[in-house]
C-alpha cells in the first residue's frame, strides 16, 4: 500500500510539474482559465517588475502558448493588405528564436481585431495555428512548417461579420476546427501528423440574421468512456463524438424570441459536469447539465440568469464557482450547480473595455483591460478585494493573461510583456 501510494504521488507530482511549466492552449491546459499554483507576481508595477518586453511585427489578439522554454504566438507580420499571417517563438529571456510567415493575412475589422485572433495549440510535439484567412498549419518547435491547408479555399468563404476568433483544439490524433457562420457551418478534423481530413460534419441550425454566427472555441471533455467535443453557437449547445464528429446531443432554447444578432463571442466553461453558457448579448447566463442523447433541452437546462452576462470575455470556472466579467468591469460570482449569485463586484475605472478573459490562480484573479489596466484581486466570500493595479501605456490588449513558470505574460498589439517578482 505504501509503495502504491508513493507511486501515485510521484505520478501526480509529475503531472502537476508538466502543467505548471506549460500553457498548451488559449484557456490553459484544462481549458478553464485556471493556472497551476505558483509564485506569481501579485504586487507589481510595469516600471519595477517588467523582466522584458519583445516587439511584435504586427497586430494580433491571440494568447501565448507555452511549452517548457518556448513561448509561441500568432501575429500579423506587417500591416494591412501587405501583411502576412505569422508565427513567432520566444525563449524566457525574451529573445525571438524564429518567425515564420504562412501567406497573406486578412486584416481585422474591429478596432481591436486582427487576422491573428485564434491562439495556437500544442501537444508538446507540434504546434497548430489558424488564421482569419482560413490558413491552418502545423509546425515543429524549430519553426519548420510540417503541413498547411486553407479551409476557405477548400470548404467555402468565411461569412462572419467580425474577426474570426475560434481557436483549434486537439483531440485523439486530430486537430479540430469549428466553423459556425451563416451559410454552411461545419466541424472538421485533420490528422495531426499529415493534415489529412479524418472527418467533416455539417452543423446547421435555422437562426435569425447573424444569430448563427459564433466566435467560440470548442471544448474537449469526457462523458464516461466517450470523448466529446462541446460546441456553442447558432443558439444551440451541442455535443459531438470526437472520433467521428457525429452530433450526440443538442440543447436549444437560448433564443426563444428569435432575436437577430444574438451571435456569441465568449466561450462556455465546464465544471461539475455543467456547462456555464453566456448568451443574449451580455444579459443572459445558463447552466446546462452535460450528457445524454438527442434533444436534451428540457432536462439539461438546470438554471438561467437574466441581467448577468458577458459579450466578450469568457467566464472562468474554479472550485464550483463561475466568474463572469462584462465589458465595463462588473464581475459576478455564481454557484455552478444552482446558478445562485454569490456576490457582485466592480473593478476600478480605467480606459477601454474588457475583451480579455480573466485567469485565476488560487484565490487570486487577474484581469486586463483593453487599454492596459492590469488588476489583481483576491477572491473573498463576499466579493473581490483589489490587491494591485498597474498601467501599461500605449498598447491594446485583448488576449488572456497567462500565468506559468512563476511569470505573468501579457500580449499586446505592439509587444509581448513578461512580468516577474
Amino acid at each position: 500500500m505504501t509503495q502504491r501510494f508513493a507511486t501515485l504521488t510521484t505520478i501526480t507530482l509529475m503531472a502537476v510539474t508538466v502543467c505548471a511549466q506549460n500553457w498548451t492552449q488559449w484557456r490553459g491546459s484544462d481549458a478553464n482559465g485556471v493556472a497551476v499554483p505558483g509564485s506569481y507576481p501579485v504586487k507589481f508595477t510595469i516600471e519595477d517588475n517588467l523582466l522584458w518586453k519583445a516587439p511584435l511585427p504586427g497586430k494580433g489578439g491571440s494568447t501565448p502558448v507555452i511549452w517548457k522554454d518556448r513561448i509561441v504566438i500568432t501575429s500579423g507580420v506587417g500591416e494591412g493588405d501587405q501583411g502576412q499571417d505569422g508565427v513567432l517563438c520566444f525563449d524566457w529571456s525574451g529573445k525571438q528564436l524564429w518567425q515564420v510567415t504562412l501567406g497573406k493575412q486578412v486584416k481585422g475589422k474591429h478596432r481591436s481585431g486582427s487576422g491573428s485572433c485564434p491562439s495556437a495549440v500544442t501537444d508538446g510535439k507540434r504546434l497548430f495555428v489558424y488564421f482569419k484567412s482560413g490558413t491552418l498549419a502545423a509546425l515543429d518547435f524549430d519553426g519548420k512548417v510540417l503541413w498547411k491547408t486553407n479551409l476557405q479555399q477548400r470548404f467555402g468563404k468565411n461569412t462572419l461579420w467580425w474577426d474570426l476568433g475560434t481557436s483549434p483544439v486537439l483531440v485523439n490524433d486530430t486537430v479540430v476546427i469549428a466553423v459556425m457562420h451563416e451559410g454552411s457551418s461545419y466541424i472538421v478534423a485533420f490528422k495531426q501528423e499529415s493534415g489529412e481530413v479524418v472527418w467533416k460534419v455539417d452543423r446547421n441550425f435555422k437562426c435569425p440574421q447573424e444569430s448563427s454566427q459564433s466566435y467560440t472555441t470548442p471544448i474537449v471533455y469526457q462523458e464516461g468512456e466517450r470523448t466529446i467535443l462541446l460546441l456553442w453557437g447558432a443558439d444551440h449547445l451541442t455535443g459531438h463524438n470526437a472520433a467521428t464528429g457525429e452530433m450526440v446531443w443538442h440543447c436549444g432554447g437560448f433564443n426563444p424570441d428569435q432575436k437577430k444578432a444574438w451571435r456569441v463571442i465568449p466561450s462556455p466553461v465546464i465544471s461539475e459536469g455543467i456547462a456555464v453558457v453566456p448568451y443574449g448579448r451580455d444579459k443572459h447566463m445558463a447552466g446546462v447539465k452535460l450528457g445524454g442523447s438527442g434533444d436534451i433541452t428540457k432536462k439539461a437546462r438546470i438554471w438561467e440568469k437574466i441581467g448577468i452576462g458577458t459579450d466578450g470575455a469568457s467566464p472562468v470556472a474554479y472550485d464550483g464557482k463561475a466568474y463572469i466579467v462584462n465589458f465595463r468591469g462588473k464581475v459576478w460570482c455564481l454557484d455552478i450547480s444552482t446558478g445562485k449569485q454569490l456576490w457582485q463586484s466592480s473593478l476600478p475605472d480605467g480606459k477601454g473595455m474588457f475583451y480579455s478573459s480573466p485567469t485565476i490562480v488560487g484565490d487570486k484573479i487577474y484581469f486586463c483591460r483593453e487599454k492596459g489596466s492590469v488588476y489583481v484581486c483576491q477572491i473573498t466570500p463576499t466579493g473581490l478585494k483589489l490587491i494591485n493595479k498597474t498601467q501599461i501605456k500605449n498598447d491594446l490588449f485583448v488576449a488572456s493573461p497567462v500565468l506559468v513558470q512563476d511569470k505573468l505574460l501579457l500580449r499586446g498589439n505592439k509587444h509581448l510583456y513578461c512580468i516577474g517578482k
